[in-house]
């Protein structure tokens, strides 16, 4: 298993980036590679990715959650096996940075290191456009957020009024 680390440096306070991140359904505003994603359950997501015509749609479990500080998934799909988590850590009152952790698996050595590198670029460069879009908008709309621990919803600040009982992101 590989693991890739890449973390931004953002002009927002942590809670913002945080709050942001886990809007998960927001993604394809800003990710070249994620093309849409449906919350299914309080802590499971349908995500569609895809470069060019080729698509690969997966369910993520978010197995860890701690309001504005860290979300940890895995992967529950055949392809594209990963786990990961993302921190957002304030260096100041209106900044943080973002560190993402991803563990790929790979069963072949060779396949593994390329497909290690490719990862390592695309995080990058996905967590410069999460920079540029969270700057932007100025700061995200507060959603209920709760913690998540081994894949089950332990409290939520608020009830969201769209599903009620689930966590958001």
């Amino acid at each position: 298993m590989g693991v890739v680390e890449a973390d931004v440096d953002v002009d927002v306070p942590a809670r913002i980036a945080y709050d942001q991140w886990t809007q998960f359904e927001s993604f394809p505003r800003f990710s070249s590679l994620v093309k849409r994603v449906e919350q299914v359950q309080p802590a499971v997501t349908r995500w569609l990715v895809g470069i060019g015509p080729v698509r690969r749609e997966f369910h993520v479990e978010v197995r860890e959650q701690h309001p504005h500080s860290l979300v940890a998934w895995r992967n529950l799909g055949r392809h594209l096996r990963h786990d990961g988590e993302a921190s957002f850590v304030p260096r100041s009152e209106d900044h943080a940075t973002v560190r993402v952790t991803v563990r790929l698996e790979s069963s072949e050595r060779l396949l593994g290191r390329l497909v290690h590198a490719v990862a390592r670029r695309v995080i990058r460069a996905e967590l410069a456009r999460f920079k540029s879009f969270v700057e932007g908008v100025g700061g995200a709309v507060e959603m209920p957020r709760g913690t998540i621990r081994n894949g089950r919803v332990l409290s939520s600040e608020t009830q969201s009024s769209t599903h009620p009982g689930w966590v958001h992101g």
